[in-house]
């Protein structure tokens, strides 16, 4: 094991607070000399800069703050302990920042930005975030402590060499995203395909509101009685926008869930009711607990829960879900909003085709989830190896 020389971060790098605002400042949708803001759901494997933003007026924002290329953003506060110290590295140029939870830290020359990147996903970070993270149910870093951490600085002719050999690894993982990406295409593209346009004129099935053909009504529970401990925890940063797909999850225990949750079972379809998550709706395959911000929703006779899960991550029922939504002072959509849209119904045995389809669909990704966790596997040994001085 190599013993390069540390310096503390404040040496290599500057850490930059994020934008504050206030619910009266903020917007979910674009406006005249707005500048979007990152939350800490956009900091994934990479940076999601195309959704799931808020906008703020140009004003708020100072120069210092709108991130650069070779940024890292970092969230700094959450009720998600796995979230606290997550980072991800703007690779390309981007005028926007991130909120009040998050921070950007821009690094010099001292240190190559893709090597610092890959230190900050290394278990030697982990480690230091897991001692470092304090809080009983929303946990922080502290900007002083994250700016006296100390980071390794080899010379740089090894920085360029861990990152030219990181950088082969994590391209192999991203040629499988690429794949993954085209398989959950398919759905969408299958559900054009056999139901056609969803919009007023050009839908040809009946049509009937989705509160007389499901029920929106769901159990509340204390999520600290032991009958619930075990089970699943699903809020809307547990789906990805767009697929459906659920992320891996934590247990109401491991998340020391406190506030009251719905409980749902896998005969339901999960809606995301948040307007900036309302294009996120899941299947899920178990009995579990959802956060308030989701809808539990039981399709009736007339529909399966594949064809209204497909349904509600249309462009038509998201178009009028937005709308619906923007009526009101609150950034969400209510349950007599959501009852009133209509719901086309196809015939059943046509949506019995769609569903066995869809499970299809979902095994080859669960074969692909299976190369997607051996990739992922081989890079944090290799990250581990990297910064023990082993490759």
């Amino acid at each position: 094991m190599k013993s390069w020389p540390t310096k503390p971060l404040t040496e290599v790098a500057a850490v930059i607070r994020g934008v504050s605002f206030d619910k009266s400042q903020v917007s979910s949708e674009p406006r005249k000399n707005s500048v979007p803001v990152l939350r800490a759901g956009n900091i994934q494997e990479s940076l999601l800069t195309d959704s799931d933003l808020v906008y703020v007026s140009d004003e708020q924002v100072n120069e210092e703050q709108r991130m650069r290329r070779g940024d890292l953003a970092i969230c700094m506060s959450s009720g998600s302990p796995a979230i606290v110290g997550k980072t991800a590295y703007l690779a390309t140029d981007w005028n926007g920042s991130v909120g009040a939870f998050c921070a950007i830290i821009r690094f010099n020359d001292k240190l190559h930005h893709r090597f610092a990147s890959y230190w900050f996903r290394s278990p030697a970070f982990t480690q230091w975030r897991d001692n470092n993270a304090k809080g009983a149910n929303i946990q922080n870093l502290r900007r002083t402590e994250l700016e006296t951490l100390s980071i390794p600085v080899p010379p740089m002719a090894e920085q360029e060499q861990i990152v030219k050999l990181l950088d082969e690894a994590d391209d192999l993982r991203n040629l499988r995203g690429q794949a993954d990406q085209r398989t959950s295409a398919l759905i969408p593209a299958l559900f054009h395909q056999m139901f056609g346009d969803m919009g007023d004129a050009e839908c040809r099935w009946p049509k009937e509101r989705l509160g007389q053909l499901a029920t929106i009504e769901a159990t509340l529970v204390d999520p600290r009685l032991e009958v619930y401990q075990d089970l699943p925890h699903i809020g809307p940063d547990r789906i990805e926008r767009d697929t459906g797909k659920l992320f891996p999850t934590k247990t109401a225990r491991e998340d020391a869930l406190i506030s009251a949750k719905f409980l749902f079972d896998e005969s339901e379809v999960l809606y995301s009711k948040i307007r900036p998550n309302l294009r996120k709706a899941a299947l899920p395959t178990c009995r579990g607990l959802c956060s308030a911000d989701m809808y539990p929703i039981r399709p009736g006779p007339q529909l399966l829960r594949e064809f209204l899960w497909a349904y509600l991550l249309t462009d038509h029922f998201t178009d009028r879900a937005v709308d619906l939504s923007a009526r009101v002072n609150m950034p969400k959509l209510n349950r007599v909003q959501l009852d009133s849209i209509d719901a086309p119904v196809p015939p059943l045995p046509l949506q019995k085709e769609f569903a066995q389809r869809v499970t299809e669909i979902r095994e080859l990704e669960a074969g692909q989830a299976t190369s997607r966790i051996r990739l992922h596997a081989l890079f944090q040994s290799m990250l581990h190896r990297a910064f023990n001085g082993e490759l």
